[in-house]
C-alpha cells in the first residue's frame, strides 16, 4: 500500500488562468500582439521553469528587453495568475497528514512562482516541495520525479503522483510510481486516496 501522495501544482492544487489574468497580462504590454505574446509565452516557458531568469524570459518573450516597470509588473501578473489554489484540493491536505500519509509537490515552476508558493499557508501540510528551477529538471525528465522521491525519503513504490498532463503521468510509471491523471478532479482524487488506502 502506498504511503505518499505526491501532487502536480498546476491545474491540480490550483486553477488554471483565467481570462482576466490573461488580459492584464496583454495589457502591460499592448504594442505586442496578444497570438504573439502567448505564442513566445509558452515557447520559453520550460526554459524559464529550468531556471531562465526573469529578465532573460520576458525578453526572450517580448523580442527585446523589458523596461524596469514592465519587468516588474510581468512578472508580478504572471505570478499572481497562478495562485489561484483549489480548496478542494488544498483543503485535504491537513487532514491526510494528520492520517499519516506523507505529501509532497512536484512542480515545473519558475523561481518567481516557486517562492512565491513556499510562502503560502497550505504548503505548510506538505512535507517536500520539489521546483524544476531548483533541480533543474522538468517532467517528465526522470530527473525529477527522483529528486522528488530523494527530498520525500521514498521509493517509487511508496507514491501516489497525481499530475493534470498525460505526459507526466506516462513519466512517473515509466519509474514505478502509480500516478492518475486528473481529468475530472473527484474522480482523480478518489482513486488516489484508494491507493493509498483510504476511502
Amino acid at each position: 500500500m502506498a504511503t505518499t501522495l505526491l501532487l502536480d501544482y498546476g491545474a491540480v492544487i490550483s486553477f488554471v488562468q483565467t481570462e482576466e489574468d490573461l488580459r492584464g497580462l496583454e495589457a502591460v504590454v499592448p504594442q505586442v500582439p496578444p497570438a504573439a505574446l502567448w505564442e513566445a509565452y509558452w515557447a520559453h516557458r520550460l526554459d524559464y521553469d529550468l531556471g531562465l531568469d526573469d529578465a532573460a524570459y520576458w525578453a526572450a518573450v517580448l523580442g527585446r528587453p523589458a523596461t524596469g516597470d514592465e519587468l516588474a509588473e510581468l512578472v508580478r501578473r504572471d505570478v499572481d495568475s497562478w495562485l489561484h489554489v483549489n480548496q478542494a484540493v488544498a483543503g485535504a491536505l491537513p487532514g491526510l497528514r494528520a492520517r499519516g500519509v506523507r505529501l509532497g509537490l512536484l512542480s515545473n515552476a519558475p523561481a518567481a512562482i516557486a517562492r512565491r508558493l513556499e510562502e503560502q499557508p497550505w504548503t505548510q501540510a506538505l512535507h517536500a516541495m520539489t521546483f524544476s528551477c531548483d533541480i533543474p529538471a522538468a517532467k517528465p525528465d526522470p530527473a525529477a520525479y527522483t529528486a522528488a522521491l530523494d527530498a520525500l525519503g521514498a521509493a517509487a513504490e511508496d507514491v501516489v503522483f497525481v499530475d493534470d498532463r498525460a505526459e507526466n503521468v506516462e513519466g512517473a510509471r515509466a519509474l514505478g510510481i502509480t500516478a492518475v491523471h486528473f481529468v475530472e478532479p473527484d474522480v482523480a482524487l478518489a482513486e488516489a486516496l484508494r491507493h493509498l488506502g483510504i476511502g
